[in-house]
């Protein structure tokens, strides 16, 4: 929105929005202090000024922003902007993670502290979500059900579309970080989109990245894209 060619995003974005289509732009603001300076705040206001839609959204990240009051203070600023709170993310289970991970437990915490501080303008946030294998799932609440204490999880977004909105249960984990890392609750033995994870993986549905395998051992999470096997259909000879 600065420079040469911000004059022709400008451009751009209007003539999206005078083709009758939606310029969305999705921005990443980790701390209330990426928007303090007249720079910042031009940026944004130039965008919705040309038309586009910006949401906004963030991970969660340890020793960097999780505080609940500056992620209130950063969505009042947002929408003071006129820009729209989207999505705070659990950081992927990726990379060198150990240092900036936050305990589920501690993520929807910090979440709901943060919520409460800000009216119904800003409360079109969700999280903490976590963009995994079978769809992202955010985490809604801990509760507890029979004296055991569960997490609330729903699948905000899936492989398999009759998976959408479906709420579900894990037992509670303190340490817990990331959806791998949880087990199903009332002793059932795996969470219910497994076996449609299975069936994907075993027709090859897609490139499913981070797929969920199962074995005799063990059930882990993997970062090699599944391609169909068409081993099957050649001919013996």
């Amino acid at each position: 929105t600065h420079g040469p060619d911000s004059d022709d995003l400008m451009k751009l974005i209007e003539e999206i929005r005078a083709a009758g289509k939606e310029a969305a732009i999705m921005a990443h603001y980790s701390l209330a202090r990426e928007l303090s300076t007249d720079v910042a705040e031009l940026a944004v206001k130039r965008l919705i000024n040309a038309g586009a839609t910006v949401r906004t959204q963030a991970p969660l990240i340890r020793h960097v922003n999780d505080n609940a009051d500056n992620w209130a203070r950063m969505w009042r600023k947002q929408v003071g902007l006129g820009a729209i709170p989207y999505y705070m993310f659990i950081e992927r289970d990726t990379g060198a993670r150990g240092y900036f991970e936050v305990p589920l437990w501690r993520a929807y915490m910090i979440f709901t502290e943060a919520y409460r501080q800000v009216t119904g303008l800003a409360r079109t946030v969700r999280g903490p979500s976590m963009s995994c294998t079978p769809g992202k799932v955010l985490v809604d609440g801990v509760t507890e059900v029979n004296g055991e204490k569960l997490f609330v999880l729903k699948m905000l977004q899936a492989r398999d579309p009759a998976w959408v909105n479906q709420v579900f249960f894990a037992r509670y984990d303190q340490r817990a970080t990331w959806m791998d890392q949880l087990k199903p609750a009332f002793g059932e033995d795996e969470f219910f989109f497994e076996e449609g994870m299975r069936e994907m993986r075993m027709h090859g549905e897609g490139r499913v990245w981070m797929d969920f395998e199962v074995d005799a051992l063990e059930e882990t999470w993997n970062m090699d894209p599944i391609e169909p096997d068409h081993r099957k259909n050649k001919k013996e000879g």
